[in-house]
């Protein structure tokens, strides 16, 4: 009413040149116009004299993605000035102007600023998820800073990830790495983790196969699922093509770059990736380097882990960066670094074996995990968890759905513990343990000669051993069983088993920078390792008392002499008894420990070369 009092009184008349306004169209809608919305939106852009032909043609929302200049020159847009505007006006609906990069203060990377439709990821609740769960799993009951969880790791490797392929794109402008290019990469660092599990490897590297001992089951499988799950349920599939992605080839590639090629079909020496062609092969060693093992995922836990655990890193990826090139090797592109920095590469992969040795892999920590794995595996089948459909599901069962393993983090801790419920005693007890730092004793670590197979058959039967082991010669002071200890395998490499992940680097040179060359260990320095990996055997026992303890590290040296294992290191001093009766582990003044094959050769040394000789000829 006061619309029409207002315009009687200028004089005017409903029907005397007043329009309805044209209903507004909105851009970020544009996949569900009709014709008209089209036609209206060219009207708007200065474009209106073109609307009849796209009006002839029906050309919709959707059609306005796949429109290329010779369709335009098709339907009759003569002129190439003419169709460069409506391209360029068209591309504008998909190229939104994007909110302001949101900025994260980080204590490793500082001040991080991420692209919109990575806060977009990040604001979902399989994202936030991450926040509970500990990166390095029961290491924090070890190393009180050790408190990071795998939502700020997550974080950082989409960080790395995005300034990895920048440089890349600065410094090489003919690699024709796109804006695309950049935000997948950035998306699989970012997502890389999602599909962890309690405790992080903990669970897929302990719980699961004794849980579920006939399927094969990693965190990346989980993760992929999730992904899929969070882009479903958070509606981002038309957010992503807002911001230029091409579904679905954008999603294989963000897949392909956290767990590797989703087609197991491809003949060998095909290509077998499906999100990118093998022109643009170095993105796929950004994240998840299959290649050799440098990537940024271990850029950044080597900092953030170094720096939450107190331990130094020697790793310097800002020096990385200024070095890194991609080179073609064998008809395919790969990320190479300056011939001078094949001493820091070996550093890199040193400081990855210190952390396992002094963190992921100590002793405490290890048998702490060990007694959670337990616990989970007496609470696996009551503990339940509602996934979708309303099916429920236990601890070991959640990763067949992701709306249940959605739910399930290091809460489940907590949860066991502050039951109430008989069926969760057990279980129950064995954390109450932890808490009260009631833990399994070490009594030993030794080597094998040589590389063996591990399987639970070998470790139950090598339970049963140590428990007949009984000293030469001694009596026996305590009744142990087989379940009274607890074997261990670890294992020890440089990241890509017994192989020297170096041999997989390529280098150049300053004076020809697009030549990929490779460099030998002998190269390079006389004092690198000889081998790359080994395995470790610990021994722990489930009786904590000074009796049954000092037995079982008796039965322990009594075992390694049995089974021809290294001598443990404390072996003189918790079996001083046992020890000269194996001749190999007599120590020799001037010898430098090695053991000896057999017990009739001895080992000497003359002007400093080793002399063996045999002791009856």
């Amino acid at each position: 009413m006061a619309n029409r009092k207002r315009l009687f009184e200028e004089g005017l008349t409903p029907n005397s040149g007043f329009k309805t306004p044209e209903k507004k169209v909105s851009n970020q809608d544009y996949m569900r116009w009709g014709v008209e919305e089209t036609c209206r939106y060219l009207r708007k852009a200065g474009l209106g004299n073109w609307e009849d032909k796209f009006r002839e043609q029906k050309i919709t929302g959707v059609g306005l993605r796949y429109l290329t200049d010779a369709d335009l020159e098709k339907i009759g847009v003569e002129y190439l000035g003419a169709r460069l505007e409506i391209l360029h006006c068209v591309r504008k609906l998909w190229q939104i102007e994007a909110a302001p990069n949101k900025v994260f203060n980080d204590p490793i990377h500082g001040h991080v600023e991420l692209h919109p439709l990575l806060i977009k990821i990040i604001d979902t609740p399989q994202f936030q998820r991450l926040r509970n769960l500990k990166q390095l799993g029961g290491t924090y009951f070890v190393f009180p800073g050790a408190s990071h969880n795998r939502f700020e790791h997550s974080i950082g490797v989409g960080h790395l990830a995005g300034r990895l392929v920048q440089v890349l794109n600065e410094k090489q402008p003919e690699l024709l790495i796109s804006r695309r290019d950049i935000l997948c990469v950035q998306i699989a660092g970012l997502c890389h983790d999602l599909g962890h599990g309690p405790f992080s490897h903990l669970f897929d590297g302990m719980f699961i196969p004794k849980a579920r001992p006939g399927i094969t089951w990693k965190h990346e499988t989980a993760s992929l699922a999730m992904f899929d799950y969070l882009v479903e349920d958070n509606g981002l599939k038309l957010v992503m093509e807002q911001h230029g992605l091409v579904l679905p080839e954008d999603l294989d590639f963000i897949k392909e770059q956290i767990a590797g090629p989703q087609d197991t079909t491809a003949a060998q020496g095909q290509w077998p990736y499906k999100g990118r062609s093998e022109e643009k092969s170095f993105l796929y060693e950004i994240v998840a380097n299959k290649r050799n093992g440098i990537d940024v995922d271990k850029w950044d836990y080597f900092a953030r882990d170094c720096y939450h655990l107190g331990i130094q890193n020697n790793f310097d990826y800002r020096r990385f960066l200024k070095f890194a090139r991609v080179c073609e090797v064998d008809g395919q592109k790969h990320i190479c670094t300056r011939d001078k920095e094949v001493g820091n590469m070996y550093d890199l992969f040193h400081t990855r074996n210190c952390l396992h040795r002094r963190a992921y892999q100590h002793k405490v920590g290890n048998i702490i995990e060990t007694m959670i794995t337990e616990a989970f595996l007496k609470a696996d089948q009551h503990i339940q968890i509602e996934g979708s459909g309303g099916k429920m599901f236990t601890l070991s069962t959640a990763i067949d759905d992701m709306v249940a393993y959605t739910k399930l983090t290091d809460h489940v801790f907590e949860q066991i513990l502050n039951s109430s419920s008989l069926e969760l005693a057990e279980a129950r007890k064995i954390l109450h343990n932890i808490i009260c730092r009631r833990l399994y004793k070490c009594v030993g670590q030794t080597q094998a000669n040589e590389p063996f197979q591990v399987t639970q058959d070998k470790i139950h039967s090598w339970e049963a051993d140590l428990a007949q082991s009984i000293p030469q010669g001694g009596v026996q002071s305590a009744n142990l069983q087989p379940e009274d200890f607890v074997v261990n395998v670890i294992f020890m490499d440089y990241g890509m088993k017994e192989k020297n992940p170096i041999n997989n680097v390529r280098f150049y040179c300053k004076d020809n920078v697009t030549t990929a060359i490779q460099i030998r260990k002998n190269q390079v320095s006389k004092l690198l390792p000889e081998q790359f990996a080994e395995q470790l055997i610990r021994v722990y026992c489930r009786k904590t008392d000074d009796k049954s303890l000092e037995a079982a590290k008796k039965h322990f040296v009594q075992w390694c002499m049995n089974m021809n294992f290294s001598k443990p290191q404390d072996g003189d001093i918790i079996a001083p008894e046992l020890t000269p009766l194996k001749e190999s582990w007599v120590n020799r003044e001037g010898e430098d420990g090695e053991e000896c094959s057999s017990a009739k050769v001895n080992c000497v040394r003359v002007n400093g070369q080793k002399v063996k000789y045999r002791l009856d000829f």
